[in-house]
């Protein structure tokens, strides 16, 4: 197997000839540009991973639900440069009155078997641990805090000021989904989600290329130091950081790599690679599967999140790479946790 530069991560063997070039479409872009989006040609491309980390959130080693690596045809659409903001989300709740699940009280019939505590409006929470830990069990720096919601991230006492442009967190999936019909918009698919994060690269490890830091230049916002203990922000950034403080990739989008995890629109099943590959072809457009399964978790209802986020380090949890995957319950959010909009040509 090969190193991959920065990062304690190997390929498959051979595992490169996964990936047949990526065929952008030729057609420009159609009518005025979106605000705040970019133009995502679609055309057909090699999606998944075949990189093996020692570190993919608490799964050791391949990461099996992004295999078999296959191919998608996706048309083109408009993408959101960047994650959803504070502000952008301030707008949608003071026109709609919207009120996120964060911020109503959790029926117990809906969490069989959580603590009586645990049955309060708030949102899991990122704590650091006074010292090392193992880190096979994340809830030593995972805690649900009351009152944590988009306005408060870190619970009562915290607020957004300063943190205008900073990604919105503590979004579930609905809440996600609410914003994005007041837009006009919609959720990625998790095949638009990849497609648009490669930027036109084959291949690639990361959205930018093989190497972690190229020529030792920061491309994302990720985690430094020891995790869980201290992220040292040696990125410029300990803990979230605002929007396009990065580069952008090929296409113009920021952030496609660490800051916030991004929900998608697909259900997520870690069969559903094996299935496209075995229709043959290229599939076009997928949707995901009609049904969420999780073995871990078999009676969550899970959707698809993609991109890592600020928490992300070679020591536990590497889904910075693009091929890589993330899931999550649908009615739970959390301090990394946020999303971005697509928009159909044909909706303009």
């Amino acid at each position: 197997m090969a190193a991959l530069a920065g990062a304690a991560c190997s390929r498959e063997e051979g595992g490169t000839d996964a990936f047949a070039p990526t065929v952008a479409n030729s057609a420009p872009a159609p009518g005025p540009v979106p605000d705040g989006m970019v133009w995502i040609p679609g055309g057909e491309f090699s999606m998944g991973s075949d990189a093996a980390c020692d570190g993919l959130c608490a799964l050791p080693g391949l990461t099996r639900d992004a295999l078999p690596v296959h191919r998608v045809r996706v048309d083109g659409f408009w993408m959101d440069a960047t994650e959803v903001t504070n502000g952008q989300y301030r707008k949608f709740v003071e026109a709609t009155g919207y009120v996120t699940i964060a911020e109503q009280t959790p029926r117990a019939e809906d969490f069989p078997g959580a603590p009586p505590e645990n049955l309060v409006a708030g949102s899991t929470v990122f704590t650091p641990t006074p010292g090392p830990v193992p880190l096979n069990n994340h809830y030593q720096w995972w805690r649900y805090q009351k009152g944590a919601d988009w306005r408060q991230p870190e619970g009562p006492g915290s607020d957004l000021r300063g943190r205008e442009q900073h990604p919105v967190v503590h979004i579930a999936y609905d809440d996600a989904v609410a914003y994005a019909r007041w837009a006009g918009k919609r959720l990625p698919t998790e095949a638009e989600w990849e497609f648009a994060a490669r930027g036109g690269l084959t291949g690639k490890i990361y959205a930018w290329g093989d190497e972690f830091r190229p020529g030792g230049k920061v491309m994302a916002n990720t985690y430094q130091g020891a995790f869980p203990v201290q992220d040292t922000g040696e990125d410029g950034f300990a803990g979230i950081a605002p929007v396009a403080q990065f580069p952008a990739n090929a296409y113009g989008l920021f952030d496609m790599a660490g800051n916030a995890w991004e929900w998608c629109s697909d259900w997520y099943r870690p069969d559903y690679y094996a299935q496209l590959a075995a229709a043959g072809g290229a599939a076009r457009n997928p949707q995901g599967p009609v049904s969420s399964f999780d073995p871990a978790e078999p009676s969550e209802r899970k959707r698809v999140h993609r991109g890592g986020s600020f928490l992300c380090t070679d020591q536990y949890c590497t889904r910075y790479m693009v091929g890589t995957r993330g899931k999550g319950e649908i009615s739970t959010g959390a301090s990394h946790l946020g999303f971005r909009c697509v928009l159909e040509a044909a909706a303009r």
